[in-house]
């Protein structure tokens, strides 16, 4: 398999301390857990030279994440990173067309972009199963499985950094 690095890119979706602290605002409660698996993967990104886009409301990141020069940060105006920003057309212009999705959460914002990476024709959707959260395991399995259907891949955080992309 060739290595597509430089065609993809990794959203990093809310994983600001509103929803991933105790007391946090909008807690997701499988949050937490992924947190080390988002970190990985943000690590297995930079190097291998993928773009690293941070889908976020601009609050404070959860500790361990942090933005640097040549990522992307995005203000998410709705559930999808998609919707009323620049997103798509940052990715045309990179010439980007695979996406690999982490963060919180599975039914919502997670679901959305991904829908509408599918709807705008990317050539692989990817979500991180184990770096990707609901508010319970279930909601969350339900979800992962609807991805799956519609063609997205769904590796655990093991087998997407054993892979080329």
């Amino acid at each position: 398999m060739a290595d597509n690095s430089n065609r993809t890119a990794l959203l990093v979706i809310d994983m600001q301390k509103d929803f991933i602290h105790e007391d946090g605002l909008s807690r997701v409660n499988g949050g937490r857990a992924v947190v080390p698996n988002v970190i990985k993967a943000v690590q297995v990104a930079r190097q291998r030279g993928i773009l690293i886009v941070w889908g976020s409301v601009g609050a404070e990141l959860v500790d361990g994440l942090v933005i640097k020069e040549g990522d992307y940060k995005l203000v998410k105006m709705r559930f999808s990173a998609f919707f009323a920003t620049h997103l798509h057309s940052l990715l045309q212009g990179a010439g980007i067309n695979n996406l690999v999705i982490t963060g919180v959460q599975t039914p919502n914002c997670i679901r959305q972009t991904v829908f509408d990476a599918v709807a705008l024709d990317y050539q692989s959707v990817t979500v991180i199963v184990d770096a990707t959260a609901a508010a319970t395991p279930d909601i969350h399995v339900a979800n992962i499985f609807d991805m799956k259907n519609v063609g997205v891949a769904t590796p655990t955080l093991q087998e997407w950094c054993e892979s080329n992309t």
